[in-house]
């Protein structure tokens, strides 16, 4: 008990929470809410309302569904598969290509394979500097910058979609897009040229991107907001990315549960940060629509892909295979992956649910398949206020000069 009170002495507010999500396996749940449960019952009274044994007592999350379920025994995975999240966690601290039997397994799709490759790099980034280190150092950071701000004035001063532009040097599907790769000229090029907001990858692993590009991009006299693209899992990534200079966060519906996504969002709001929740289809925006705080939606139009796997000893050859989709090798299996792009999707979702979005006030950004000004004014059409591009513009010459070509106007800014 004392040493709960102790680490949640120097925590900010949103720590009264489940101390780092659902996908924590650090502690006991059934031990650690029972036991803080049962004190804080002991001493609640109207003098100690201020108290974090109350706070934690009648804190909605601490009380949630998830929790309950948890600490009866539940799987984290089966907990996420109800709310229809395929993507499985490892919570693994190595590779899962490493071991045998029940520690080794073939992810289902790209987006697993990174999910289970984050778990062990933040593990391992925890380790070298642990959270309350990367909680003081983000307080030392310049003021979050106005994401959902810099993208409405945008919206207004062109009546086109507000851009988001992505600083990327390479992607699972498609490898290396830009060999001479230099993230503050890009950065800088996008910004004369019109975003109003800039997106940096910063995994590592499997895009080629840094937390490093992060902070030299917002050490280098860029005003546009910077969104960090990372793959977020835990509460760790979010701090460390408002310390490097980030002013938004993506977080993805289809890795984290409910809880998850209300606790992070809470953490965002704390550090001044905006949250671009990112779903895929229907299920995960009626999910995300019921979760209080949402202010940026983001539909991404590829899909987490169909997913074949074969036995390498089954094939001769799959170059022919390359041409046709997309194709990752994982020790003895060959992983198929159509990740079909369809922009339609962004269009079937706001005729569903835009009325819906409209009351509540939030932005919805397009991403994936936008390449032309038709595909824009399609999803202008379709009701979007923002677009997130990265692939169509890094791979141009210049690619600051190639949002008109995308626009087939020169943006305002």
């Amino acid at each position: 008990m004392e040493s709960l009170l102790a680490a949640s002495s120097s925590l900010p507010a949103a720590a009264f929470s489940p101390p780092s999500s659902l996908s924590s396996t650090s502690s006991s749940p059934h031990a650690l809410r029972s036991a803080v449960a049962g004190a804080a019952r002991a001493v609640r009274c109207s003098a100690a309302k201020d108290s974090i044994l109350y706070a934690l007592e009648h804190d909605e999350m601490f009380n949630s569904a998830e929790v309950i379920q948890w600490e009866s025994g539940k799987s984290i995975n089966s907990i996420a598969a109800a709310q229809g999240i395929r993507i499985r966690r490892r919570c693994r601290p190595r590779y899962p290509s490493e071991g045998s039997g029940a520690d080794k397994a073939v992810p289902r799709n790209m987006l697993e394979q990174i999910i289970w490759d984050k778990e062990v790099e933040v593990s391992q980034r925890k380790a070298k500097k642990p959270l309350q280190k990367v909680i003081e150092s983000s307080q030392h950071a310049p003021p979050a910058r106005d994401f959902v701000g810099a993208l409405t004035a945008a919206y207004s001063r062109n009546v086109a979609p507000a851009l988001i532009a992505e600083v990327k040097k390479a992607s699972p599907s498609r490898g290396v897009l830009r060999e001479d790769f230099n993230p503050v000229e890009i950065a800088q090029s996008y910004e004369k040229n019109g975003a109003a907001c800039l997106s940096i990858l910063t995994d590592e692993k499997h895009f080629q991107g840094s937390f490093e590009n992060l902070e030299t991009v917002r050490n280098s006299g860029v005003k546009c907001p910077l969104l960090c693209k990372e793959f977020v899992i835990d509460i760790w990534q979010i701090y460390y990315a408002r310390s490097k200079g980030a002013d938004a966060i993506l977080l993805i519906a289809a890795v984290l549960p409910d809880l998850d996504i209300k606790y992070m969002l809470r953490i965002c709001k704390n550090l001044g940060m905006t949250a671009l929740i990112e779903v895929h289809d229907e299920r995960e925006l009626d999910r995300v629509l019921k979760i209080d705080g949402v202010q940026l939606i983001g539909i991404n139009n590829r899909s987490l892909g169909m997913v074949i796997i074969i036995s390498c000893k089954c094939l001769q050859s799959f170059e022919t295979l390359r041409i046709i989709v997309d194709i990752d090798v994982y020790w003895n299996f060959v992983i198929i992956e159509t990740f079909k792009v369809d922009t339609s999707n962004t269009k079937t979702l706001l005729e569903k649910r835009g009325d819906l979005i409209r009351d509540k006030g939030i932005l919805v950004v397009g991403e994936s398949g936008l390449f032309t000004p038709d595909d824009v004014a399609y999803v202008q059409n379709a009701g979007v206020s923002a677009i997130l591009v990265g692939e169509s513009l890094v791979k141009q010459e210049n690619p600051g000069q190639a949002i008109a070509g995308l626009y087939g106007k020169d943006l305002l800014h």
